[in-house]
């Protein structure tokens, strides 16, 4: 049986967060056979880095913890990315604001448009903060994070693949 997914993390100039949990939650799902039916992609919500490879020090930050972020390049979030993902994850409350805005806050893209760090248990913020005008350590703290909640979405993922095993063998 196939699961397949597709998922979206969006933060604001998709060069610092959003390309940093693409790159982890390909990674980590990707360790699950069970997980490798999943799309996984990230944009911006604003227009500033188009076509841009990702910020110098996320790359370096992930490379460091063996995560590869080379290949991504930014993005807007489109119209269109609000039908075709099935999660689409925000950093921040403020992206949050601006994905539901472009999603005119219609009901149909309520279960699907969230916080990513409402999927990290053990932490106590919401919000990815955004690591550009910081120093090295924002960096880090951004991959703490971010692994967190990708553990925490595996996990739920895997339980629904569970679930949905277990409902088609009683039939």
């Amino acid at each position: 049986m196939s699961f397949e997914r597709k998922i979206l993390f969006v933060c604001m100039g998709n060069i610092c967060r959003s390309p940093t949990a693409e790159g982890i939650f390909r990674k980590l799902s990707g360790e699950h056979p069970e997980l490798q039916n999943l799309e996984i992609d990230s944009c911006g919500t604003i227009d500033y880095h188009i076509g841009e490879p990702s910020d110098p020090r996320s790359i370096s930050a992930a490379r460091q913890r063996g995560y590869d972020l080379s290949m991504i390049r930014a993005r807007q979030i489109s119209s269109e990315d609000l039908d075709y993902y099935d999660h689409i994850f925000a950093m921040d409350s403020e992206n949050l604001s601006n994905i539901n805005k472009l999603a005119k806050e219609e009901v149909k893209y309520r279960t699907k448009i969230k916080l990513f760090l409402d999927y990290a248990k053990k932490n106590s913020t919401r919000n990815v903060p955004d690591p550009y005008y910081g120093g090295a350590t924002g960096f880090d703290h951004v991959i703490d994070l971010i692994e967190e909640a990708s553990h925490g979405f595996i996990s739920f993922l895997l339980e629904q693949i569970s679930k949905n095993e277990n409902h088609q063998s009683r039939k």
